[in-house]
């Protein structure tokens, strides 16, 4: 294994063990769903640090570890995924920060709110709306972002990993 997949790697377990961590401390119940900005953090982050397969990887693990353990619910798996493949994808194309996080706000909170009403009704026995998590997860999703915005500022000012041999000067 070569340095730049074993860097990658530890980087998506620190992810993986922040978003686990801090989703037992920060969230916002909404119904059957909780809402979780720091995944969107995490999101963002690993589209622009690591790219979108990790930044998938990451979202499916922290949703897998945290139903694991009781404290997530399956309606993590749909917002966190989409969200974070549509924000690596854009960063891959753009290298823009805003656009990466406008990328992970739609895709976790239109198209992950939409998919997870199929998920509550069927596979949960939830009596909800179809649109009734696209507002939840539009909020949630924009709080993390802005989050991730600022934080890859500061990453931006002070050293970003040198993961990818691209080098971004928007975020």
């Amino acid at each position: 294994m070569d340095n730049n997949k074993t860097k990658k790697l530890a980087i998506a377990a620190m992810f993986v063990a922040i978003g686990v961590v801090l989703g037992n401390v920060i969230f916002i119940p909404v119904g059957v769903s909780k809402c979780f900005p720091i995944q969107h953090t995490i999101n963002v982050l690993s589209a622009t640090i690591l790219g979108p397969f990790y930044g998938v990887a990451v979202a499916f693990c922290i949703s897998l570890i945290r139903n694991i353990l009781g404290t997530g619910s399956l309606l993590a798996f749909p917002g966190s995924m989409i969200g974070a493949l549509l924000a690596g994808l854009i960063f891959r194309q753009t290298k823009n920060c805003y656009l990466t996080a406008i990328g992970e706000v739609f895709g976790t909170g239109i198209l992950g709110g939409l998919l997870a009403f199929p998920i509550a009704k069927f596979v949960m026995g939830k009596d909800v709306v179809a649109l009734f998590f696209v507002y939840p997860f539009i909020l949630s999703s924009i709080g993390g972002s802005i989050i991730a915005v600022v934080l890859s500022k500061v990453i931006e000012k002070y050293g970003r990993p040198q993961i990818n041999k691209e080098k971004s000067n928007e975020c």
